[in-house]
């Protein structure tokens, strides 16, 4: 009960933070927490993860919505509104068939690293957004969408602050910040009823402080987007990058507290819950949903022990919206920025990437993500970090090491010799092991190494390629195995393949039965295709087999 009235306080101010992000009334978030929060609570499996409104989720929601141009602009709200819930329910039709395929491992496509540096950059963009609350400032609209001119504009325009806008958010967060020092209370609810009570007090008035306004309560009515079949289409090319962002983030934020307490989860339920969760939200016109970090995280800190804290959380948040919604158009713009920027402030931690920087491994990768969504945006930079992490496992695979193998004394076992001194190489055998699978952008690399080795050795009669790495193989892989037996057949020397698995063998026995298929020339073990090769009457010539 404490923990899910301590979600409550959190997810309240986050509703109205990130429904600005995503430039919609307040209550289309609010729909989205209460959906969320019911259909997780229960159908999800993770006893910790809170599914609603995220930032990260706002922020690339409304850039794609701003991207497909014509009517779809802020200025034209209603339109907007529109494709906004059309993203939102094709994300969850595409979540529950990615589901229904059992495709689990989606979020394995966006690499830790890019996700990492993604998160930061577009937590870094968020906070310098808020400036203009925080700060009381007029900026003009072509500065706003520049994260870069905005900071600029904002420096160079010191004498134009609102002092008293400066000063209520300054204390605002050194409030947050101490109250913070008790996981258990929920810091920037109490920070925003406190501003809200202030603002009751007399001359407030003259202080000039802008203030959220109206805020129209959720209206939970059914209903589909009426946008044209082209439009529809659009939205959906543009709710991909949504679908890999809600349960990449989704499914690190419930991994992680999995790990951390001893619990399993099946990542293709999570995915069918995910996407049940923005079906709904988008029939009942809220916005996208996903369990985020910080509500994942503060659930947990604050002591939740079952799905049960979601729907203590979801009762507290009904209750809000029937007796204290009228009093949120009360709240200043100031104390709203600093609560995005405390909801945002553990995204703004560079330890994460610090870990990664210090590992020595991917770090081009990481400084790309960031610098994606620092110079073209939240979609462009959600879509170029799936690419840099489609091309980061593409350059890796595709750069093959090729390791000779001898065996380790008598015992059968066959090593690097380039490790092992002790390993020997046997005459008249060239054994061979590619270091990564073998698949249509590593195959040749591999063969072109393999024929190089046998061009620089003499007096060779077999080759021997273990398969160890490779789980299965596509067409071109199969297609270089075969072209690699002829190129040695025309060189007088024979291919054996070894430590040949099931899916493996099956699928060369069945495509070239009579080659590298043949049950002569694919062994379980390296050391069986070295007897098989070094079998008497062979003479040290090409054996028979």
């Amino acid at each position: 009960m404490v923990a899910g009235l301590c979600v409550a306080g959190l997810l309240l101010p986050e509703a109205v933070a990130y429904a600005g992000l995503a430039h919609l009334p307040v209550g289309h978030a609010l729909t989205a927490v209460v959906i969320g929060l019911a259909v997780y609570a229960l159908f999800g499996g993770s006893r910790f993860a809170i599914v609603a409104p995220t930032s990260s989720t706002a922020a690339l929601a409304a850039a794609a919505a701003v991207s497909m141009g014509g009517a779809y602009s802020v200025a034209t709200a209603a339109a907007y509104t529109q494709v906004v819930m059309a993203m939102v329910l094709l994300s969850g039709v595409l979540l529950v068939l990615l589901a229904v395929a059992r495709q689990g491992q989606l979020s394995s496509y966006v690499s830790r690293p890019v996700l990492k540096g993604f998160a930061f950059a577009l937590a870094l963009s968020i906070v310098v957004k808020q400036l203009p609350d925080a700060l009381g400032l007029e900026v003009p609209a072509a500065v706003r969408a520049d994260p870069f001119s905005l900071l600029y504009f904002a420096l160079t325009q010191l004498h134009t602050w609102h002092l008293p806008s400066v000063m209520l958010a300054l204390a605002a967060g050194a409030l947050i910040g101490w109250l913070r020092r008790w996981p258990r209370l929920p810091a920037s609810l109490m920070v925003m009823l406190l501003a809200i009570a202030i603002t009751r007090l007399p001359g407030w008035s003259a202080l000039l402080v802008h203030q959220v306004g109206a805020v129209a309560a959720p209206v939970f009515a059914v209903g589909l987007p009426q946008l044209a079949q082209s439009e529809w289409l659009r939205a959906g090319e543009l709710a991909f990058g949504l679908v890999m962002l809600v349960f990449a983030e989704s499914w690190g934020s419930m991994r992680t507290q999995a790990l951390a307490h001893g619990d399993t989860l099946n990542a293709d339920r999570e995915l069918m819950v995910l996407g049940a969760c923005n079906v709904g939200a988008g029939l009942m016109q809220g916005m996208v949903v996903g369990a985020g970090f910080s509500a994942t995280s503060a659930n947990a800190a604050a002591g939740a022990v079952s799905r049960k804290a979601g729907a203590f959380a979801l009762a507290a948040v009904l209750l809000a919206l029937w007796l204290a919604l009228p009093t949120l158009q009360l709240l200043p713009r100031p104390v709203l920025a600093v609560a995005v920027i405390s909801a945002l402030w553990h995204a703004l931690s560079v330890r994460p990437l610090m870990q990664v920087w210090r590992m020595n491994r991917d770090r081009w990768l990481l400084l790309a993500a960031v610098a994606a969504v620092l110079l073209f945006g939240v979609l462009d930079g959600m879509l170029a970090a799936i690419a840099l992490s489609v091309l980061g496992a593409l350059h890796r695979f595709s750069q093959p090491v090729v390791h000779e193998l001898g065996e380790l004394g008598s015992s059968r076992n066959y090593v690097d010799v380039q490790v092992q001194a002790e390993a020997q190489a046997k005459p008249g055998l060239l054994i061979l092991r590619p270091e990564e699978p073998l698949f249509f952008g590593s195959a040749e690399r591999v063969m072109g190494e393999v024929m190089r080795a046998v061009r620089g050795r003499s007096g060779l009669h077999t080759v021997i390629l273990s398969l160890e790495e490779s789980a299965d193989l596509d067409s071109t892989a199969v297609d270089c195995l075969m072209e690699l037996r002829h190129s040695l057949q025309s060189a007088n020397k024979v291919l054996l393949l070894a430590r040949v698995k099931t899916t493996v063998r099956e699928l060369l026995q069945h495509v070239d039965p009579a080659g590298v298929g043949s049950d002569a020339k694919v062994f379980w073990s390296v050391a069986d295709a070295v007897e098989a090769a070094l079998a008497p009457g062979t003479g040290g010539a090409p054996p028979t087999v």
